[in-house]
């Protein structure tokens, strides 16, 4: 009897290898994928219940840092963080939001989760560069121009601001064009310019006009110092004068290319 003919071998080893071919690059069981899906719907679920409904992630404190004026019990009150919520529910945003509306004597405040059941607030207060005397209080204004906090009693080596403006002649005209709180931001120009030896003996800037600021410090010696502009070189002009003429009571640095001091 004659064997098979070629094709028909070729046939059969068609039908011999097929199946393991299908069987090794088929699709996973449907066991498989039973199985991993309710592996992680257990997860999915398991992380969701440590995150909201465990104790072992729920507020349970507030730290303060960096308060120097402000005590951390003012901060956490204005912070009103509701200890004993999930702490991933809890708006950072809208804590940051109410420590800025209620304690504006805050600049900056970083709102951070501590895992796993803290939150952490880094404040950093604003500092005053001038005072305002308000009655008996005083307004402490920073280097921005912001007027944050009225305080009974005036904060040392901070200089007072007198804002007098001239409203005769050219002053006057000037005062049309700036209002106070742009005369108020020149003061605050000025007095973050000054060198530290003169900040420190600095008593008072007085503000006429916003061509016209003036500086008295300490051992009644003045300072006329012009407009809030070209204040790098007017440092340098008031810093060699007060070098060069150390027993001078009266410096005029308002044009710093021609600097002059007297003794009266």
């Amino acid at each position: 009897m004659a064997g098979p003919t070629t094709a028909e071998r070729g046939e059969r080893q068609q039908e011999s290898s097929g199946p393991p071919r299908a069987r090794r690059f088929g699709p996973p069981r449907l066991r498989t994928i039973i199985i991993t899906a309710v592996s992680l719907a257990l997860v999915a679920g398991g992380t969701v219940w440590v995150l909201y409904g465990s104790n072992w992630t729920r507020v349970d404190g507030v730290s303060v840092s960096g308060t120097r004026v402000l005590t951390p019990a003012q901060v956490r009150e204005a912070a009103d963080v509701p200890v004993g919520d999930p702490l991933v529910s809890i708006d950072t945003e809208a804590v940051e939001a109410r420590l800025r509306r209620k304690l504006p004597r805050i600049d900056e405040v970083d709102v951070e989760r501590s895992w796993p059941h803290g939150i952490g607030l880094k404040v950093t207060e604003r500092t005053p560069v001038l005072i305002v005397q308000k009655g008996k209080n005083f307004m402490e204004v920073d280097d921005e121009g912001v007027r944050f906090a009225t305080v009974s009693r005036a904060p040392k080596g901070v200089p007072a601001l007198e804002l007098e403006p001239d409203r005769s002649g050219s002053a006057g005209a000037s005062l049309r064009r700036f209002d106070d709180d742009r005369l108020v931001r020149e003061a605050v120009r000025v007095a973050g310019r000054l060198p530290d030896a003169v900040a420190r003996d600095a008593r008072l800037v007085k503000v006429r006009s916003y061509d016209d600021i003036s500086l008295e410090l300490s051992g009644e010696r003045t300072v006329a110092w012009g407009s809030g502009e070209r204040g790098a070189d007017k440092v340098r002009a008031l810093t060699a004068l007060m070098k060069a003429t150390p027993r001078a009571r009266h410096f005029d640095v308002s044009v710093p290319t021609a600097p002059a001091s007297s003794a009266s």
